[in-house]
C-alpha cells in the first residue's frame, strides 16, 4: 500500500468526551473508510504513526434521521475504528501529519 492509499483508509480522528476518555487506556478512534479491513487499518496507523498495534475494533454507525430548523435530514453512515497500541506508544490525534 503506498501513502496515498494509506490516507484513503484513515479518514480523521475522531475527538469527543468519550474518544478522550479512551486515549487513557491506549486507545484511539479514527474515522475510516467503508470498505477499510482490519488489517487494512492497523497497516495503515502503524505506517502513518509510526507506533505498533494491538488490537482493531471497529463499528459502523447507521445514519440517523434528524431535523435542522424543522427541515427532516439525514446524517451519514460512518465507520470508526477504535485502535489499542501497545505499551509505551501514544498517538496525540492535536497535532497534524
Amino acid at each position: 500500500m503506498n501513502e496515498a492509499d494509506l490516507y484513503d483508509v484513515i479518514r480523521s480522528p475522531v475527538i469527543t468526551e468519550k474518544a478522550t476518555m479512551a486515549s487513557e487506556h491506549n486507545q484511539v478512534v479514527f474515522k475510516v473508510a467503508d470498505d477499510a479491513t482490519k488489517p487494512q487499518i492497523r497497516e495503515a496507523v502503524e505506517r502513518l504513526f509510526n507506533v505498533k498495534v494491538k488490537a482493531v475494533n471497529t463499528l459502523n454507525r447507521a445514519g440517523k434521521l434528524k431535523r435542522f430548523r424543522g427541515i427532516p435530514g439525514r446524517q451519514r453512515s460512518i465507520k470508526k475504528a477504535i485502535v489499542t497500541l501497545e505499551d509505551g506508544h501514544s498517538i496525540d490525534v492535536t497535532t497534524g501529519l
